[in-house]
C-alpha cells in the first residue's frame, strides 16, 4: 500500500540539509559576516586582532526596524570593563558611509556600567557593530544583524527651509538614575542631510552636512568626544552614563561637515 506520509517524511529527510544550505536557517541564528567585514576590518583597525567582546560589550537594536531612517541602538559597556575603554566604534556594514561614529572617553564617562544610545540609519539588511578599544589597544566586538532598507535615501521630515531655521538647536538634560549614577541626554536640531535623499523639489540630491564632531563636557572634564558621518540620524540624538558633581553642568559644543559650530547647555535650551 502507498503511504503518502512515509514517502514525504523520507523525501523532506533527504532534502532538508539542501534546503539549509541554500539560506533556510534557523530563527535565531545570524547570517555570515561576507566580505563587506573583512574589508572594513582591516580599513577600519588594520592587522590588530579584533576578540569576542560577548560580556563585555552588549548592543541592543531591533532585530527589524519600524523605520530605517530612525533606528536606535544602546551599547552598554560591563562594569569592570568599561573603566578600560578609550574608543567606541559603531559601524554598519552595508551602509555608503560605514563608520557611523567613533566616540572618545574621557575623564567624567565615569565608572560603573557605560552606557551610550543613539539613533542610526540603515541602508539595507545588515550587521551593526560596535567596537570598543581599550587603553592599551586591544578590539573587543559584539554585533547585530537588523533588518531594514531605505534609511540612508529617505527624505527629510521637514521642509528644508524649517530645518535651517531651527539648525543648531540643543536640548540638553540630566538625571539622577534609581543607583545614584548620573545619565545626560543631548539633542541637536540638525537635518544631517545624507547627500542621497532626492529633494522633492528639484528633483537633485543636495549635498550631504551633518554633524561631524561633537564634545560633550561636564565640569571642565570630558565625557566623550565623537566623529560622526550621514550614518547618524537626523536630529542626532545622545543618551549616556557619567560621573559628576550634583552642581555641574554639561557643556556641548558641535561642528557640522560645513564648519558650522553649535553650543548648548543643561538647564539652557538654546
Amino acid at each position: 500500500m502507498f503511504h503518502l506520509s512515509r514517502v514525504s517524511s523520507a523525501v523532506f529527510a533527504l532534502l532538508l540539509p539542501l534546503i539549509l544550505s541554500n539560506g533556510i536557517r534557523a530563527e535565531n541564528q545570524l547570517p555570515d559576516d561576507g566580505p563587506a567585514w573583512a574589508s572594513l576590518r582591516k580599513e577600519v583597525f588594520g592587522e590588530s586582532a579584533v576578540a569576542d567582546g560577548n560580556g563585555l560589550v552588549m548592543l541592543q537594536a531591533p532585530e527589524r526596524a519600524e523605520d530605517a531612517a530612525i533606528v536606535p541602538i544602546t551599547v552598554r559597556l560591563a562594569p569592570a570593563f568599561a573603566n578600560k575603554v578609550k574608543f567606541l566604534t559603531l559601524i554598519i556594514d552595508q551602509n555608503p558611509s560605514p563608520v557611523v561614529a567613533k566616540f572618545t572617553y574621557g575623564e567624567a564617562s565615569g565608572g560603573g556600567e557605560r552606557i551610550m544610545g543613539t539613533r542610526v540609519r540603515v541602508d539595507r539588511y545588515t550587521f551593526i557593530r560596535a567596537i570598543a578599544e581599550t587603553r592599551d589597544g586591544q578590539l573587543y566586538m559584539t554585533r547585530s544583524f537588523i533588518k531594514a532598507s531605505g534609511g540612508c535615501s529617505a527624505p527629510a521630515s521637514r521642509d528644508p527651509e524649517e530645518a535651517e531655521k531651527a539648525m543648531g538647536k540643543m536640548r540638553v538634560r540630566t538625571a539622577i538614575q534609581a543607583d545614584g549614577s548620573s545619565l545626560g541626554e543631548v539633542m541637536i536640531r540638525h537635518p544631517n542631510i545624507s547627500g542621497m535623499a532626492i529633494d522633492q523639489i528639484s528633483g537633485g540630491y543636495p549635498p550631504a552636512r551633518f554633524i561631524s564632531k561633537l564634545a560633550v563636557t561636564t565640569g571642565g572634564k570630558l565625557i566623550f568626544a565623537l566623529e560622526g558621518g550621514i550614518s547618524i540620524s537626523e536630529d542626532p540624538h545622545f543618551r549616556f552614563s557619567y560621573e559628576a558633581k550634583p552642581a555641574d553642568s554639561i557643556d556641548v559644543t558641535a561642528e557640522d561637515s560645513m564648519g558650522t559650530k553649535f553650543s548648548g547647555r543643561s538647564g539652557n535650551p538654546s
